[in-house]
């Protein structure tokens, strides 16, 4: 390979919350190891990996230049999602006006849900979800309608019928798709896009669609964006998405969303320039544009065959986990486990299993938040040669 994705580098004492935080934020981060184990850092979304060249390089470019005021984007900016989102996506009639600024994706959902729909109002969203959307819109005084996906033969799918109950019976104008589908990993095809849109049409439902993820795709899957599934699709989502996931950029700040249809990107704008402090920031700006090259996309390609492997790894390892399961990630980097089974046979509780797990360094993750009562959460994207060692530990000290 071209780039190196063996080399995990030290994180500690570089302002890392995966390694930084363990032990420190009770309630929140796993506890730290005992001694004798170094921790792997399998609980936060983001990578163990450097980011793609072409990102440091544009950002030691604008730091060359002494000032930091006031700044407006330039052309390039807007040319590098462009160029993307067409590229890879297929994006057709993309235009700088369709490209929105958030600082982050979460306040771009809840720009967006504010909208579409009234404060206490319902909000459709399938699951297991992820964590930040609950969070999200009930601080910001929406409810969370929840419409459970179906695992049907070890693979997450949607279920249409209960969804299109749960709109009908709540007077729902507002759901959430999120694809790829974190924490499950499923990458919804467009047929099932397709139908979902029919039933949001049905009744008028106005669409949030987080696919951040959309970059990080397993064996050769494609991604279908909700927008180009129907007229209606086009003109009533707004679609999130971000470097950050996919470059490890968090630390840096800034998404950005699509709003094709220009009432309802006028009235997203409106909500995200309430606070007046959803501002872009430079280096960030500079560091998507880096990303967002032909030096970034080769990288990806070959994250993507690494992280592809990596789940390889980690299902071959469950077979050795009795009890123990999860459905074929298709995207993302998380894996989202079962351990109902495990859980009774050997009459333990999840909180017992977590902790067996943080003991010995494996940092994994707390599923229940995300509506797993009997899961965890395990970011598989860390030097292969760390995830081998992570699932020989939790063999030998946790799953026993």
């Amino acid at each position: 390979m071209k780039y190196d994705f063996e080399t995990c580098p030290d994180r500690h004492g570089k302002d890392a919350l995966a390694v930084d935080a363990l032990g420190k934020l009770k309630g929140f981060s796993p506890d730290a190891p005992q001694p004798g184990f170094d921790a792997i850092p399998m609980w936060v979304a983001d990578m163990n990996f450097k980011t793609a060249p072409s990102v440091t390089e544009a950002v030691a470019k604008r730091l060359e230049h002494p000032l930091f005021g006031y700044f407006i984007p330039p052309e390039e900016y807007y040319d590098a999602i462009i160029r993307w989102q067409t590229d890879r996506n297929g994006a057709q009639g993309l235009k700088p006006e369709h490209i929105h600024y958030e600082n982050g994706v979460l306040g771009g959902f809840v720009s967006a849900l504010s909208a579409m729909t009234d404060k206490d109002a319902p909000v459709l969203l399938n699951s297991p979800t992820y964590i930040g959307f609950t969070h999200a819109m009930e601080d910001a005084g929406f409810k969370a309608e929840l419409s459970p996906l179906r695992l049907n033969n070890g693979r997450w799918e949607i279920d249409f019928a209960d969804m299109e109950r749960r709109i009908y019976m709540n007077g729902i104008k507002a759901a959430v798709i999120c694809s790829p589908h974190n924490p499950c990993g499923r990458v919804w095809t467009r047929e099932e896009l397709t139908k979902a849109v029919r039933v949001f049409e049905k009744y008028g439902v106005k669409i949030v669609s987080d696919e951040i993820w959309s970059d990080i795709l397993l064996g050769g899957r494609r991604h279908t964006p909700t927008q180009t599934v129907s007229d209606y699709a086009r003109e009533n989502t707004v679609a999130l998405y971000a470097p950050t996931k996919t470059f490890n950029l968090a630390g840096l700040v800034g998404s950005y969303s699509i709003i094709y249809g220009s009432e309802l990107g006028k009235a997203v704008a409106r909500e995200a320039a309430k606070s007046h402090y959803n501002s872009m920031n430079v280096l960030s700006m500079h560091a998507l544009t880096g990303a967002y090259s032909r030096e970034g996309a080769e990288w990806l390609e070959e994250l993507k065959n690494v992280l592809t492997g990596n789940a390889e790894i980690a299902r071959e390892a469950l077979k050795r986990l009795h009890g123990v399961s999860a459905a074929e990630p298709e995207g993302t980097y998380m894996l989202f486990a079962d351990c109902g089974e495990y859980l009774k046979t050997a009459g333990v509780t999840l909180d017992e299993v977590l902790r067996r797990a943080w003991a010995v360094g494996t940092a994994i993750q707390d599923g229940r938040p995300f509506h797993g009562e009997a899961s965890v959460r395990i970011n598989l994207a860390s030097p292969s040669k760390r995830i081998k060692e992570a699932f020989e530990r939790l063999e030998k000290y946790v799953f026993i």
